[in-house]
C-alpha cells in the first residue's frame, strides 16, 4: 500500500524540521559559550609526533592519548637496556625527562601548546629524535 503526500505537506514538513533544528542548534551553542572551558580543553587540541630517525635495532614509540592530554613513551629492544627521553623547547630547554627499561610504557603529561624537538638515547646512543608539536 502507498501513502501519497501531497508536495506541500511533505515540504512544510522539512522546514518546520530545519527550523527546529536550527533552534536546537542555537540554543546548545549559546548554553554551550555561556559556560566556562575547562583549563584542560582550552589547552590542546592535538599533538602530532614526527620522528626523523629510526633504529633497526631498537623499536621507540611515541604516540598521544585518546584525548590528546598526554604523551605515551615505550621502547623495544635488547633486553635490560634502558631508554632515555629527553624533550626540549625550541629555545633548547630541557622540558620532560623520562627514564624507562626494555619493553616499559611511561605518560607525559603537561605538556604546553608548541613545538618541542625530543631525542631517544640507550647507552649514549642517540637511537631515534624528532619533533613533537601540541596544537
Amino acid at each position: 500500500m502507498q501513502l501519497f503526500v501531497p508536495y506541500r505537506k511533505h515540504r512544510s514538513f522539512h522546514i518546520v524540521s530545519a527550523l527546529a533544528l536550527s533552534i536546537t542548534l542555537a540554543t546548545t551553542s549559546s548554553s554551550a559559550a555561556a559556560q566556562p572551558a575547562s583549563p584542560q580543553a582550552a589547552t590542546r587540541d592535538s599533538i602530532v609526533v614526527q620522528k626523523k630517525v629510526t633504529s633497526k635495532k631498537h623499536k621507540v614509540k611515541l604516540f598521544p592519548n585518546a584525548k590528546h592530554e598526554a604523551l605515551f613513551f615505550n621502547a623495544e629492544g635488547v633486553e635490560g637496556r634502558v631508554y632515555q627521553f629527553y624533550l626540549f623547547n625550541v629555545e633548547g630547554k630541557l622540558v620532560k625527562q623520562a627514564n624507562i627499561k626494555n619493553n616499559q610504557t611511561t605518560i607525559v603529561r603537561n605538556l604546553e601548546k608548541g613545538n618541542y624537538l625530543f631525542e631517544v638515547f640507550s647507552d649514549d646512543e642517540r637511537i631515534e629524535n624528532g619533533q613533537v608539536i601540541v596544537l
